[in-house]
């Protein structure tokens, strides 16, 4: 027997869907779905989701999944672990060039000796492009500003 529930949502609307499983791990976080149709003659639509296909979603974690999270995003506003992490932000903008220009999530040789050569080799075509940049005056990548920095820049 299928059971469905009315959940309430973004300006009153409900839901009649089943509400699913996140991920295949059943212990873990539910998306309950609001259909396109619902969401899309809306005024406020913008404010709930980008999505064009579709209604907006929203993820429903248990309590303690969601106590960790809560405790977890209000640490990262204390100026220590920002400080830490603007340390680790420096590595990942050279992990992420390394990923992309080279494909360095997966190795094109078998054996330890091999795939060691090959990460030498990114290293080495990293810093030559990283050189070439630096040479040249040109920024790595454009400064990426936040959905919510944007609005408080509008305003």
């Amino acid at each position: 027997m299928r059971r469905h529930s009315r959940l309430g949502g973004p300006r009153g609307s409900t839901t009649t869907s089943d509400p699913r499983p996140a991920t295949r791990d059943p212990r873990s976080a539910i998306r309950i779905r609001f259909a396109t149709e619902t969401c899309a003659p809306c005024p406020s639509r913008g404010q709930c989701t980008n999505s064009t296909r579709y209604g907006r979603q929203l993820t429903v974690r248990p309590q303690d999944q969601d106590a960790v999270l809560e405790h977890v995003r209000a640490e990262q506003s204390t100026e220590e672990w920002k400080a830490v992490y603007a340390i680790r932000s420096g590595i990942e903008g050279t992990i992420h060039q390394a990923v992309t220009a080279t494909g360095a999530r997966r190795t094109r040789y078998a054996g330890l000796g091999k795939t060691a050569l090959a990460h030498i080799l990114t290293a080495t075509a990293v810093n030559l492009l990283r050189l070439d940049a630096w040479w040249t005056g040109q920024p790595l990548a454009p400064t990426r500003t936040s959905r919510l920095a944007a609005l408080d820049l509008a305003a």
